[in-house]
């Protein structure tokens, strides 16, 4: 069987070769591929832009109200625990007496809320109508440095107080310094002050203070032509002559002591007066001489007197001692509602 499996195989090989030719055709060889004539078709491929989504911002968030308590305003005064009205009539009695006191000189007190107001116009600082303020001509004779020293009654709501007062003066031919002090029971303190220069005019001031629990002050700007207020009132214009609630009464004593026959019985002297929120026209009239009898003795003073012209103005009377230097003697201040504060000199000497 081995033999004829052998023959089988012999006889497929030999059909095989004579089926297939025995010279295989060649080709030729390729051609080597030279660089220089190569064409390249560049195609651009278009990426597509990727769409990003973006989020959307969250909106701010709001920032939760601050809760703010109204301040609690403190009281004025603390009564002491008493089972009588006494004590309670005291405080009372000389709270009025601290701002009574004080109103003698100035006509609003110094804690009222200020007044916010825009800048003033134009118009509103033109110079106001020509007055009949002293000139430089007239004879002036400023006072010398004293020290003066004031009992104060007065009656507020019913009720009548008591409070003491302290003024020094002081100048040195070229430049002045005025303060008012007064002390009141429980209360404390309250001062005034003004200081300047010493001019051909008299008093020409620069500064004015009102200081209680907080101070106020005008500025006298006159190389501007205006008064300006810390209490952010608008500019009021400045006039020749000028003066404050404080230097008035001095300004009044150096006219009387310059001529002494210069003012007879009704004589007009109005006064261009700042406060520390405004500036008004302060005109007195000369009421004639008066013999009083005050804490510091039997006084000679000449009267003169500032009539109100508001509903709410003040009548003040005020009296100059020809004796002390046509110093203020004596100042009364009334209210429209009958309310008064009476100040006497009890003491005078060196600052």
């Amino acid at each position: 069987m081995v033999w004829l499996l052998a023959l089988l195989v012999l006889l497929v090989h030999g059909w095989l070769l004579n089926a297939v030719p025995l010279q295989v055709a060649v080709g030729p060889a390729r051609v080597p591929l030279n660089p220089a004539k190569l064409v390249f078709n560049t195609r651009r491929i278009e990426v597509p832009k990727v769409q990003v989504a973006h989020a959307a911002p969250e909106a701010p968030k709001q920032a939760k109200p601050v809760s703010r308590q109204k301040p609690t305003r403190l009281p004025a005064e603390v009564e002491p625990e008493s089972s009588s009205t006494e004590p309670a009539q005291t405080a009372s009695a000389a709270s009025a007496a601290s701002q009574a006191s004080a109103d003698s000189f100035v006509d609003a007190p110094a804690d009222s809320p200020p007044t916010a107001s825009p800048e003033a116009s134009p118009a509103a600082i033109e110079p106001p109508p020509n007055q009949e303020l002293p000139s430089a001509q007239a004879n002036l004779n400023i006072p010398g440095s004293v020290r003066l020293t004031y009992r104060m009654t007065g009656l507020s709501r019913g009720l009548t107080y008591h409070a003491t007062g302290v003024m020094v003066w002081r100048q040195d031919g070229s430049r002045y310094e005025a303060s008012l002090v007064v002390s009141a029971f429980l209360i404390g303190s309250r001062s005034l002050e003004s200081t300047g220069d010493i001019t051909p005019d008299g008093l020409a001031p620069k500064r004015f203070a009102d200081k209680s629990r907080s101070e106020l002050a005008a500025h006298f700007q006159a190389d501007k032509g205006k008064i300006t207020f810390s209490a952010n009132t608008p500019d009021a214009p400045w006039q020749r002559g000028a003066q404050d609630r404080l230097s008035v009464f001095f300004q009044l004593a150096s006219l009387l002591a310059g001529e002494p026959e210069g003012f007879p019985l009704g004589t007009k002297i109005p006064l261009y007066t700042a406060g520390q929120r405004d500036v008004d026209t302060w005109t007195f009239s000369v009421a004639g001489l008066d013999e009083l009898q005050l804490p510091y003795g039997a006084v000679s003073a000449i009267k003169l007197t500032r009539d109100a012209r508001k509903e709410f103005d003040q009548s003040v009377e005020v009296w100059f001692a020809p004796s002390l230097g046509h110093l203020p003697v004596r100042i009364k201040l009334t209210q429209n509602n009958g309310d008064y504060i009476d100040q006497q000199l009890s003491s005078s000497g060196p600052p």
